[in-house]
């Protein structure tokens, strides 16, 4: 467990605090490519990191992530006008382009050199993988972006369901890197199979162990840590394990075992102490992967049916998360559709920020406490002056990914050869990695 101190210090973001500053040392996604697609469509609104946000795409397709709060009298820019590579304020005609520059003020008389001398709060961004991405630490000091592990090309496919949570980023992460909760929670949707590995159908996820109690092995890392739910497979036990491997990149990703057509990840972005958008995606070759609409129908987390316009869950407390005790009767585990509301229930009733001080940790939380350490060790590093986790020289190589396979258990899974699912294409252009199907 954690004191309240070690407790606050992981999961508080806000302002000043030490875990928000290491964050924006990091490009974040602020919201997706699909609510901004539109040249001089409505602004979008986001939080992120404690700050209210405002997202548009100009004239021109250039994106802007700025400080939602005009410079002049401070009302919200979102319900502004967004025309002519600019988003004017309604209250006093005053306009921003995507940069933070103020370039009219028709409220302030023509001979005015305000406009000199104001600039609005704007952040550099990025679209890729998705979404429109923004770098909020230091601006005198913009990293380059680098592609994520889970979008390492443009013609990767990437299908992302979105939602924004009333809990903690931590305690999303934590769940999203626990490998022994799905052999329980997600039981009905994880089926055991005899089958070679995951495989995924159109309803569910099939896997070839019915063993509730895996064994935990974490290799840490500069960027995270990498870490081992072995298992005893339905078939060839005696010489084999069934290995499911996670990476955490640091801060908040946890990419995820596969199935045999696509990767899976997920990125927890804060919008503030208590809220979070929880991003799952579905990544790999377009002809394997699902479009964006099936993925989020297989998940239950479409707009409209499952989320607000939103993307907040119709699901929640006050409904019981929409729980079918008939179905559990019959058979179900948890009587919740899809296994991320499966997880959101659990999530959210930890509390708006989780209490650690009181908990009973196993040898099944490994992971879940390696996560706390490494944060916790890398926050020290942080604010004694050294670089922030996963940048620099400590970036996640591309050669790592996550991996499930049955492995000969002679064979250290830290050295297994794996690589993400894909089909066999020729490689992109020199340097780029070659991906090949994994079996």
């Amino acid at each position: 467990m954690l004191t309240h101190e070690e407790n606050m210090l992981l999961c508080r973001i806000e302002g000043d605090a030490p875990m928000g500053q290491l964050m924006r040392r990091h490009w974040t996604p602020v919201c997706l490519i699909e609510e901004v697609s539109e040249p001089d469509g409505a602004p979008v609104k986001a939080r992120v990191f404690g700050e209210d946000l405002v997202v548009f795409r100009d004239t021109d397709g250039n994106v802007g992530v700025m400080d939602e709060y005009c410079p002049h009298r401070r009302v919200s820019l979102v319900y502004g006008r967004n025309e002519d590579c600019g988003l004017r304020c309604l209250y006093h005609g005053w306009k921003m382009d995507v940069k933070g520059n103020v370039i009219e003020m028709v409220s302030e008389p023509s001979c005015s050199d305000m406009t000199k001398k104001t600039r609005h709060k704007a952040y550099e961004t990025k679209e890729w993988g998705g979404f429109v991405w923004a770098y909020m630490g230091p601006q005198d000091a913009i990293p380059e972006f680098v592609p994520p592990a889970w979008a390492p090309t443009e013609d990767t496919r990437v299908s992302i369901a979105k939602a924004i949570l009333p809990c903690n980023w931590a305690q999303i992460l934590e769940g999203a890197i626990d490998s022994a909760h799905s052999s329980s929670l997600h039981s009905s949707d994880f089926v055991p199979a005899r089958v070679g590995g995951a495989e995924a159908t159109s309803k569910n996820w099939l896997r070839p162990s019915t063993d509730k109690a895996p064994r935990m092995q974490v290799h840490r890392t500069g960027y995270g840590f990498r870490y081992a739910a072995l298992r005893r497979p339905i078939q060839n036990a005696a010489t084999h394990d069934y290995v499911r491997s996670t990476v955490f990149v640091a801060p908040a990703t946890a990419l995820i075992p596969p199935n045999n057509l696509y990767n899976v990840a997920n990125i927890n972005v804060p919008c503030d102490d208590t809220s979070t958008a929880f991003y799952f995606m579905a990544w790999g070759h377009p002809d394997k992967t699902p479009e964006t609409e099936t993925w989020r129908k297989f998940l239950g987390q479409q707009v409209g049916i499952d989320l607000d316009a939103y993307y907040r869950p119709l699901r929640n407390t006050d409904n019981r998360f929409w729980q079918d005790r008939e179905a559990m009767k019959a058979g179900n585990f948890t009587g919740i559709k899809g296994f991320p509301n499966q997880d959101i229930a659990m999530w959210v009733t930890m509390g708006p920020i989780a209490d650690r001080t009181e908990e009973r940790l196993g040898a099944s939380d490994v992971a879940v406490v390696e996560f706390r350490r490494r944060m916790l060790d890398a926050l020290k590093a942080f604010q004694a002056g050294e670089l922030a986790i996963g940048t620099g020289d400590n970036a996640i190589p591309r050669t790592v990914c996550s991996f499930q396979a049955m492995v000969p258990k002679d064979t250290d899974w830290k050295q297994y050869a794996a690589q993400p699912v894909w089909v066999e294409v020729e490689a992109a252009s020199v340097g780029e990695p070659n991906y090949q199907v994994q079996v």
